[in-house]
């Protein structure tokens, strides 16, 4: 919603989720008529090795564009024990199927982090100065705004995964559980950005969440909740990043013991490049241009035009022919854009507003001008 303008980011926000929606659907679509069943097949028989290669390195790469003194408190030791204790055991899961109730519990700590950001834009928005530009309709960086968002609605890596652990898969019932799914997403994506926004407008940081006070219970909750989220659904990524090793250097089919190496090498890399990168911004914005814009808008839209024998005339075919070059602007300037201005981040610092000596400040303000304007009044009377 900054990068944007509030009115555009909504309506950006809700043609992501479309395209998502339809991009889906296609991909599956894409696979009945190649006679395929993953993501990386539909398209080594599209385009060949070259594409089969490229989408590789993107489903790759996908899940490694990441993110006081006391040691025992602090970030690093935080996120090396949870990856130890939690996230790498449940990455070690042989069938995706395993991770549903998994999921399901972090769909339902999601709820509980919308019930506090709704919360506090009525409790602590109107103690937040907005910035002067807040309600602009458009805002010259709506590019990497889309970046943003289609990193929060990517899930073609592993649509296949999920496609074919469903009982009876079928075009039809992938379509309605897309369309379902998609809505709630975008309902809650609307919510989130919406509530965040009004509470601090031009102020809003990369991760939300940097911008409340430390000293706030409640929202030290929901980070608490926010961080187990990342836990239980890393390793579905994990299970995707690993598959594609084992398609492309051992034929598809891991050994138990290979299966635990790749496995922890994953997970030690990637918890090397959280450790190093604490602002989530940049993260979100690289990972959308670069792995999210390609999966989602330019790789189903060229396999369904290059296999589908519909007339040009087709919906499928006309939409298909406007998301792969908006998806190509997209990952072009989006990166451009996210490299020479990416967006704010506090690094962990407190923001201006949670020092009680600005909101004394504001309140000896406020009052001081209240005294001037009665004193003004009082002086136009007596000369009256």
């Amino acid at each position: 919603m900054k990068q944007a303008g509030f009115p555009l980011g909504i309506l950006l926000l809700f043609w992501v989720s479309y395209v998502t929606d339809f991009s889906l659907i296609l991909l599956i679509k894409g696979a009945a008529l190649s006679g395929t069943d993953t993501y990386q097949s539909l398209v080594n028989r599209t385009f060949g090795f070259p594409g089969y290669l490229l989408l590789s390195v993107l489903q790759f790469l996908y899940p490694f564009i990441v993110d006081p003194e006391n040691l025992l408190i602090g970030r690093h030791f935080i996120i090396v024990l949870s990856t130890v204790v939690f996230t790498l055991p449940l990455s070690l899961y042989r069938d995706i199927a395993k991770l549903g109730k998994i999921s399901l519990i972090s769909t339902v700590l999601t709820t509980l982090i919308l019930g506090i950001v709704v919360a506090r834009v009525v409790s602590l928005g109107p103690r937040i100065p907005k910035t002067e530009d807040a309600w602009i309709f458009a805002k010259p960086n709506a590019i990497q705004a889309v970046g943003v968002m289609s990193f929060a609605f990517i899930c073609h890596h592993n649509c296949f995964l999920v496609y074919g652990s469903l009982e009876e898969p079928t075009v039809a019932k992938w379509s309605h559980i897309i369309h379902v799914s998609t809505l709630i997403s975008v309902f809650i994506s609307i919510l989130f950005a919406t509530c965040g926004y009004l509470t601090f407008t031009g102020y809003t940081q990369g991760d939300l969440f940097e911008n409340y006070c430390r000293n706030d219970d409640l929202v030290t909750f929901g980070r608490f909740c926010y961080g187990v989220t990342v836990i239980l659904t890393y390793p579905i990524e994990c299970f995707v990043t690993r598959e594609v090793i084992a398609n492309v250097f051992f034929g598809g089919n891991l050994s138990s013991v290979f299966h635990i190496i790749i496995t922890v090498v994953i997970i030690t890399v990637a918890t090397l490049v959280s450790l190093l990168i604490d602002c989530l911004g940049i993260v979100l914005e690289l990972n959308g241009v670069l792995c999210a814009a390609p999966l989602i808008f330019i790789i189903p839209s060229a396999c369904y035009l290059k296999l589908s024998e519909e007339p040009r005339t087709h919906s499928d075919k006309i939409m298909s022919c406007v998301m792969l070059p908006i998806g190509a602007v997209v990952m072009a300037v989006g990166f451009v854009m996210a490299v020479t201005s990416p967006q704010d981040c506090s690094h962990g610092q407190e923001m201006f507003y949670c020092s009680p000596n600005n909101f004394s400040l504001t309140n000896i303000s406020i009052s001081h001008f209240q005294l001037t304007t009665q004193l003004s009044i009082l002086n136009i009377s007596i000369f009256q």
